[in-house]
């Protein structure tokens, strides 16, 4: 009798890795998907595709591998602070374990050869093999026949003929798989890693320049609000709307400084890093009052806070211009 094969399949949720599942499913092998959480990305997607897919799915949570990783990629960083080669080697490693534990036959990815020119060229491809830990059971479906048998196409666990030749950025070919396998609920090629964002990345590599191992928490609030640095300590994060004041609330320590409004729709101001002197307090009041909905000819009041203490301050609104300097 044949024996069953147990295949892991990597899946973020996109369109490829989608279809590298199908492709795999579709030569009567089992497959079970992973996706991995960071604070950077989620699992929704690959949670959505894998009931599409019908296969069931573990989530993995490697922040702290993640982020030791993160702070000095082998391979360095892509146009953000996205590094993508050592990203896509933790995950296959991850992955990897696993395929031990379980004894699963192989693992594969969605991944497509010069579709990104920094994470998919081929010396990219091998280097993830390189620093998996487990080079000769990783493959790629969407483009196999591009690049050398792998041991599962060579045992006969996987009929190489019935992979493909994929290259390059064109979804055309995918999206013609995709209307013939069914699958029409698959989100848009954009990247789902906060890392990749302009924005974010700025604030990242800012952050770095100022603390080279910073908590998570710091990392978690560059997600909302607009950023100030006061000084090479002092940060303050004001929100935009009650969603991000209802975030940055969450986070905040009893040696924090904080400041909001009393009488009008406003912000919640947050300075972590050590306030402490008066001309501080006085810029954190001035920030808050500025971004909120208070009458800009009057002075109002404003609320203070850091651990147990509360107090107010009154204080008149300054132009925006006055602050450009210390934005992030």
């Amino acid at each position: 009798m044949k024996r069953s094969i147990t295949a892991i399949g990597l899946l973020s949720g996109g369109l490829d890795s989608m279809l590298a599942a199908r492709i795999i499913l579709d030569q009567g092998i089992q497959v079970l998907g992973v996706s991995f959480v960071t604070p950077f990305f989620g699992a929704e997607k690959a949670r959505r595709a894998a009931e599409q897919l019908k296969i069931p799915l573990k989530v993995l949570e490697i922040t702290q591998d993640h982020w030791n990783m993160l702070k000095s990629p082998r391979y360095g960083y892509g146009k953000g602070m996205n590094p993508c080669i050592d990203c896509h080697a933790l995950m296959v490693r991850k992955a990897g374990e696993w395929l031990e534990e379980i004894q699963a036959d192989f693992l594969f990815t969605g991944e497509v050869i010069g579709q990104r020119p920094f994470s998919q060229t081929k010396p990219s491809l091998r280097a993830v093999e390189k620093e998996s830990g487990h080079p000769d059971l990783i493959l790629r479906p969407l483009s196999a026949l591009l690049l050398k048998e792998t041991k599962p196409e060579q045992e006969g666990l996987v009929d190489r003929s019935r992979l493909l030749d994929i290259n390059g950025r064109s979804r055309k070919r995918q999206m013609a798989l995709a209307e013939g396998y069914g699958l029409k609920d698959y989100p848009a090629p954009a990247g789902g890693c906060l890392l990749t964002d302009p924005i974010f990345s700025v604030r990242l590599k800012e952050l770095f320049s100022h603390s080279p191992d910073p908590p998570l928490r710091e990392v978690e609030l560059l997600k909302a609000g607009r950023h100030f640095r006061l000084d090479s300590k002092i940060k303050v994060i004001i929100g935009r709307n009650k969603k991000e004041n209802d975030f940055i609330e969450k986070w905040i320590e009893p040696e924090d400084g904080w400041a909001r409004m009393v009488n009008h729709p406003g912000p919640i101001a947050l300075a972590i890093g050590g306030i402490g002197k008066p001309e501080d307090w006085e810029k954190l009041a001035h920030l808050c009052l500025t971004y909120s909905d208070a009458p800009g000819d009057q002075m109002v009041p404003v609320q203070l806070g850091q651990g147990n203490r509360e107090w107010e301050v009154l204080v008149a609104k300054v132009g925006k211009e006055f602050f450009r300097e210390w934005m992030i």
